[in-house]
């Protein structure tokens, strides 16, 4: 038995989530605190295995009490946000903490929409209890690396690498772009994420990253040096136009209860009969990739997962390797340097 607190200012919101958390068979709501100094005592007094925890509080806002949290006492935190433009950096800053997932809290029907995530917010919990909790840490110099000095290497001129990713994935996407030189060929990722969320990440990760990254638009050609990230709510596929490669957004049905889904990208892709191909997927919950994977496999690509150990949910990852689509596990700080070591020309 899973046992929450549920940590939120608001009565409706907290009778909301235990009603419908409880719905589970496998999960428990202990109790509910109001704000982060109630949180404080209850947490100690409950000892809880999950916690949620809205970002807009009194007292003391929830980025601030993750913050102490994660450095006294860390444990799985699934945050309470609300699914705005404003919301978006906090959200991700949270994710950068510590936090192992997010709740995009609906601004209007607020009790009808709760209700209709019911599986998703059973799944994120679950995902959150098993999940492997980190304190933060600054990214360090990778002592791991192969390539002494990437920005001098000569990489394939039509080489492609495509990314699927989850739970945690938007800290271990960090992790391997910043690690990327400016001038490396394209790379193109699918993350589940909503809408706005999205956006804002890419934005983010553009800021931090020597490659130019972006949400790409419908029939956007694809170029060297830039990293196109799925937009929230859109499948990403990649076609041919002529002697390019460009990208395709639909909003047809959710493959695998994801739009944007892994498994959409990767199958694109392995249609396209690409002789330079990298394929990997990184930590997240479920098994959407996993057959995706496998057909870029047959296709010829080189592929690869992120290692069990350095994964905050070994779910994705480990269907796929489990279903054959990858001989190796790589821990996630030597990620860039497999992608770098596939794509140089020799």
């Amino acid at each position: 038995m899973i046992k929450v607190l549920v940590v939120d200012d608001s009565p409706l919101i907290r009778a909301l989530l235990t009603e419908v958390l409880q719905l589970a068979n496998d999960i428990q709501v202990i109790g509910s605190a109001e704000d982060p100094f109630d949180a404080r005592e209850k947490i100690k007094t409950l000892n809880p295995d999950v916690l949620t925890l809205d970002i807009e509080m009194p007292k003391m806002d929830g980025i601030s009490f993750l913050k102490n949290l994660m450095r006294l006492r860390p444990m799985p935190v699934v945050m309470i946000s609300t699914l705005t433009q404003q919301g978006a950096p906090a959200t991700l800053e949270s994710l950068e903490l510590g936090a192992i997932d997010f709740i995009a809290k609906p601004t209007k029907n607020v009790a009808k929409e709760l209700r209709d995530y019911t599986d998703i917010l059973h799944d994120k919990i679950r995902a959150a209890a098993s999940a492997r909790v980190r304190p933060f840490l600054p990214l360090k110099e990778n002592k791991h690396a192969k390539i002494a000095n990437p920005e001098t290497v000569r990489f394939k001129v039509n080489h492609l690498s495509v990314i699927g990713a989850s739970t945690g994935g938007t800290e271990a996407i960090k992790e391997v772009l910043t690690r990327l030189p400016t001038h490396f060929p394209a790379v193109v990722i699918t993350q589940h994420i909503p809408p706005v969320f999205s956006t804002s990440f890419a934005e983010r990760m553009d800021r931090t990253s020597a490659m130019t990254v972006k949400e790409p638009k419908d029939g956007e050609i694809i170029e060297t040096g830039t990293v196109y990230i799925a937009p929230g709510d859109h499948h990403l596929s990649i076609k041919r136009k002529g002697s390019d490669l460009v990208c395709s957004l639909s909003q047809s049905e959710p493959v695998n209860r994801h739009r944007p889904a892994v498994d959409v990208l990767f199958d694109s892709v392995a249609k396209l009969g690409l002789k330079s191909l990298t394929a990997c997927i990184l930590t997240g919950m479920g098994s959407d990739g996993a057959k995706g994977l496998l057909n870029l496999k047959e296709a010829g690509a080189k592929t690869f997962v992120q290692d069990e150990k350095s994964c905050v949910v070994f779910g994705m990852p480990k269907a796929a390797f489990e279903l054959g689509a990858a001989s190796k596990q790589v821990p996630l700080e030597q990620v860039a340097d497999v992608l770098m070591r596939l794509a140089i020309k020799r």
